[in-house]
């Protein structure tokens, strides 16, 4: 892929195999968690990662951050490759790499009070007192809408889109320049999610943050992406920007994705393409390209040889052989 010069993440031929046991005698066998990802993030800019669950985008986020070590591939961040860091080596390049995660309970300490889980990655890279530690996180809890009075206060005694705001808050502390996002609303109530995600654009024009966005609801993508990486079962089979994606897909699986978005209107009759078959299972992936056996216009080729990641418009990058730049439209 030709990259612009903004570039702060690049990732190349990243893989991740998981063995394990299967079947009833317990065979050794291989999970492709993810196999071959490649994409960039800009300064500034949020990529949406999206596709069914178990295709591999949340792995893809923990390999980014470095809480799971690639079996292959190259991690860059700001020029430099990270995937083979040590652990001291990593250490400063994690405060610039933070993350928000799915359940805000569940990533928070519940003996910690609100005021010490946000400042203790602070303290992490640099003395800190008691009362510049208190001022430090009323001045993050002001910016992502809670009140200074529930400093004082633990995660259970906050509700669930007040829980991820202060997720938030914890991310921020140490003034990071990218910010993995694993599906950061998708457990809140719909009038919450709104209000989160709205939050993070603000934050993102003010600190010029650039996220990597998981998620599986593509309306949320839609609203807060600048270009979307769409994965299925361990590869990106097509990524462009927003608008180009959401008006003209090309691969197969994302026009699938898009014809299932429900319409907020009664009078509209959507005609929807149901995939046949279930999702392959990532111990044996299919041979050729990995959507075939669910793919309504597959051909004996598609069975046999993988596509490539070709541009088959500025921007546009496809996988797949009957809509590459020399297949039909």
């Amino acid at each position: 892929m030709s990259m612009p010069g903004d570039v702060l993440l690049e990732v190349q031929g990243l893989r991740k195999l998981f063995p394990t046991k299967s079947g009833l005698f317990g065979r050794h066998a291989t999970v492709h968690a993810v196999d071959g990802v490649s994409f960039w993030v800009r300064e500034g800019e949020t990529l949406g990662l999206v596709g069914e669950s178990g295709c591999g985008k949340s792995t893809t986020g923990k390999l980014i951050l470095r809480l799971l070590d690639p079996t292959a591939g190259q991690v860059t961040w700001r020029g430099k490759r990270i995937d083979q860091l040590s652990r001291g080596d990593m250490r400063p390049v994690r405060r610039e790499l933070q993350a928000v995660f799915q359940d805000p309970y569940s990533s928070l300490n519940p003996r910690m009070r609100a005021q010490d889980i946000v400042v203790e990655p602070l303290r992490n890279y640099e003395p800190l007192s008691a009362a510049d530690g208190r001022a430090r996180a009323a001045e993050l809890f002001e910016r992502v809408g809670l009140r200074p009075d529930q400093l004082v206060k633990y995660p259970y005694e906050f509700s669930g889109g007040q829980r991820q705001r202060l997720g938030i808050a914890r991310a921020l502390a140490v003034k990071p320049r990218l910010i993995v996002c694993d599906e950061p609303v998708s457990a809140l109530d719909v009038s919450v999610q709104a209000q989160v995600i709205n939050l993070l654009m603000d934050l993102q024009a003010e600190f010029n943050l650039s996220y990597l966005f998981i998620a599986h609801d593509l309306a949320v993508v839609e609203h807060i992406s600048h270009r979307v990486a769409v994965m299925y079962l361990g590869k990106i089979v097509e990524i462009a920007p927003k608008r180009t994606i959401f008006a003209a897909p090309r691969h197969p699986y994302t026009e699938a994705l898009l014809e299932a978005v429900p319409v907020p209107d009664p009078t509209v009759r959507k005609q929807r393409r149901v995939l046949g078959g279930d999702v392959p299972s990532p111990i044996d992936p299919p041979a050729g390209c990995r959507f075939h056996t669910r793919c309504p216009y597959a051909e004996e080729r598609c069975r046999h040889e993988e596509p490539l990641l070709q541009e088959v418009a500025p921007g546009q990058w496809v996988a797949c052989h009957l809509r590459g730049p020399a297949g039909t439209a």
